[in-house]
């Protein structure tokens, strides 16, 4: 979709250019690419009513389910930023207040958790069925505006925001469509959180900038999933070495094998025996990835086609610099371990409301991860303490 186009706008141009294409599904509903734009619009809607605007942040709390994306994509139409929230997370209230949320998005459950928050409140059944007057105009010029605040678990308890404006998200997505060479018979299998900002990036953002589909499950061991995966055939899923291993030990979810291409797996280490039991049942490459919440997701990955190396988390992603520095910022040789740091249009704002964290972590021009790695000498990033 071109450099110059906002992840915001997919949805109008999905249904400009195929209004009858497959585009989103649960185990509820499916949406066709005109149906997409259609509840968005409807949805950004319902949020202006309830006071949201360009600038201001709506916390999504919400399981794993076609409303998650396009409240998702209401909140950007209008210029605002979400924050996705796990309702069970002890964090979750601190992590509300923090981002200042103008309104929340939430599930009986979710309403139930987070009971006496004095926010206006959007429910479930208020995005799973919007009403459908004139919608908003779609906010202008939004491209360094927050798009996404994240919070990843911080060791000190205190709720940390990593914000990502929507050039960060758009950049993100283009290198991680070009990297898995995704185009409009792709079509995701999204099985981890929606709170994740990896989950958003490679199994929402990504496949749907592409021209493809994304399909949502909120767990593997349900009856509703295997429907859901044997009626939409997914080319790709990406999950953590947990997902894979019930993957391998449980049901073998056969039909995945005839249009799969590949498996992402990231998170922790992927046990290298783990790997090639997985390959061996659904007969495509297991391709390992890292990133953090700084970097929007990825910065280095196993190409699908090459030379992947288990045990390392690949090669960087294009036009993302990925290094390894000594205690004083000099960048090391392959075969030393440093720190590892990356720069490039992918990299973070900075933390909400934390100048001096933001500037410590982004200085020198490169984000520092604060985790020890090295390169091979074929240029492929090992982490020896994951």
């Amino acid at each position: 979709m071109g450099d110059a186009v906002t992840v915001a706008a997919i949805p109008d141009i999905r249904a400009y250019r195929d209004p009858f294409g497959a585009c989103l599904a649960d185990e509820r509903q499916e949406l066709d690419n005109a149906g997409f734009a259609a509840t968005v619009r409807a949805v950004s809607g319902v949020f202006a009513a309830a006071g949201l605007g360009a600038g201001d942040v709506v916390a999504i709390a919400l399981p794993n389910r076609v409303e998650f994306v396009t409240s998702l994509f209401a909140a950007w139409r209008l210029g605002a930023a979400v924050t996705p929230v796990d309702p069970a997370s002890t964090g979750a209230r601190e992590q509300i207040a923090d981002a200042s949320a103008t309104l929340i998005v939430l599930d009986d459950m979710a309403a139930a958790k987070l009971c006496g928050i004095a926010l206006p409140v959007v429910s479930l059944d208020a995005v799973s069925a919007p009403a459908r007057p004139g919608p908003p105009a779609p906010a202008s010029s939004i491209s360094d505006m927050p798009a996404l605040l994240i919070y990843p678990g911080d060791e000190t308890g205190r709720p940390t925001g990593v914000v990502l404006d929507h050039a960060n998200v758009g950049a993100a997505a283009q290198r991680i469509c070009g990297w898995y060479a995704m185009d409009s018979a792709t079509r995701s299998l999204l099985v981890r959180p929606l709170v994740e900002v990896d989950t958003i990036m490679v199994s929402v953002v990504a496949p749907l900038l592409s021209g493809g589909s994304a399909v949502i499950v909120d767990a593997l061991d349900e009856d509703g999933a295997r429907v859901v995966i044997e009626r939409a055939t997914p080319t790709y899923l990406s999950a953590d070495p947990g997902t894979y291993r019930r993957l391998v030990t449980g049901p073998v979810y056969r039909s995945m094998a005839t249009d799969l291409r590949y498996a992402i797996s990231c998170g922790s280490a992927m046990p290298d025996e783990l790997i090639l039991e997985f390959e061996r049942l659904y007969c495509v490459p297991m391709v390992e990835a890292y990133g953090t919440a700084e970097c929007t997701a990825y910065c280095t990955a196993n190409p699908v086609y090459g030379l992947r190396k288990p045990g390392t988390v690949g090669l960087p992603l294009p036009d993302v610099d990925v290094g390894v520095v000594d205690a004083r910022g000099g960048l090391l040789p392959s075969g030393v371990a440093g720190e590892v740091v990356v720069r490039g249009p992918n990299v973070m704002r900075g933390y909400l409301g934390r100048p001096r964290e933001s500037a410590h972590r982004l200085r020198g021009g490169w984000f520092h991860s604060g985790e020890t790695g090295m390169f091979d000498q074929d240029g492929y990033l090992m982490l020896p303490d994951r």
